[in-house]
């Protein structure tokens, strides 16, 4: 087990990025700080931290343990936290900023809301819809506490948790497409249509590569219509013919309309949606809303939870 100087050294350090400030922080010396540290290391057997006089950065092995303490630690803080309130008569109180994508999300989103007020009477839940073209703004903004929104993300900043919904695919073409005609489509198919795409400068490339990809698996190139920004763009481009677009299956019971089919994938990867939040993140809500997702999505999407529990 790791003795509380070590933890708290090394989470402080992991944030701060500076000798002088952790030590302040902790009220020791900066020379116990770098004796901890040292201790730690050896205890891992690798180095966390690469100093030089001029910067503190993180290593892999550093960041990967960052990643895996912090939030056992915060949830400490707060178990702690909620044990001297109760004691004192105090209500935790709190604002917690949730976003999400796509009405299914949103859908699960306000259930959550509702049930973390019931438990936490102190604290209030503001939700807001995530825009397509900037997933991860309002985080890196600190205008968003948590969102579920689509996977994958691997991002430095961002930590991602729970595998909520595992959609499957599907194609929306145009009515009048050749491909509308099918039962079912393939990856291949999208290179002898035209893909509604994204204006991309703020989405990481693994995400627009899986949801709107350049190529098909053979290497084909597929054809890039209009580079929008919002969904509504994506939805009146396909419905007015202008080209086909990837979307998770559940959308037909949101966005159909005339002019527009939608035709499952025999070859898809699913859309997956999850929770992630900014690593530096401080929040004490965010753990215990996290729990609450838990407890609602089975009663909201009973078919589409998969692995709720991998992080």
């Amino acid at each position: 087990m790791l003795e509380r100087l070590e933890l708290e050294a090394f989470l402080t350090l992991a944030e701060e990025l500076h000798f002088g400030r952790t030590a302040a922080r902790l009220h020791v010396t900066t020379s116990r700080i770098s004796q901890t540290i040292r201790k730690l290391e050896r205890r891992v057997g690798a180095q966390l931290f690469v100093r030089n006089s001029r910067s503190v950065t993180l290593t892999a092995v550093g960041a990967r343990l960052r990643d895996d303490l912090l939030p056992a630690y915060e949830q400490i803080g707060l178990g702690l936290a909620q044990a001297i309130a109760s004691g004192r008569g105090v209500r935790i109180e709190g604002v917690l900023r949730v976003g999400w994508s796509g009405p299914w999300c949103g859908n699960l989103v306000v259930r959550a809301a509702e049930l973390f007020r019931d438990r936490h009477p102190g604290c209030e839940v503001e939700i807001r819809e995530i825009q397509l073209c900037d997933p991860l703004g309002g985080m890196r903004s600190g205008t968003i506490d948590v969102q579920m929104t689509e996977f994958p993300i691997d991002e430095p900043d961002i930590t991602t948790g729970r595998l909520v919904f595992a959609e499957p695919r599907a194609l929306m073409v145009p009515a009048g497409h050749p491909l509308a005609r099918r039962k079912s489509v393939s990856l291949e198919d999208l290179a002898d249509a035209v893909l509604v795409t994204l204006a991309d400068a703020d989405i990481p490339r693994s995400w627009m590569d899986r949801y709107f990809p350049r190529r098909t698996p053979a290497g084909r190139p597929i054809p890039q219509g209009p580079a929008t920004k919002y969904w509504s763009e994506v939805l009146l481009h396909v419905a007015s013919g202008v080209g086909v677009s990837t979307v998770a299956a559940r959308g037909e019971q949101f966005y159909t309309r005339p002019g527009m089919v939608f035709v499952p994938f025999h070859d898809a990867s699913t859309v997956d949606y999850g929770l992630m939040w900014p690593t530096a993140s401080r929040s004490r809500l965010i753990r215990p809303f996290l729990d609450v997702v838990d407890d609602v999505a089975d009663e909201l999407a009973p078919s589409a939870v998969e692995d709720r529990h991998r992080r």
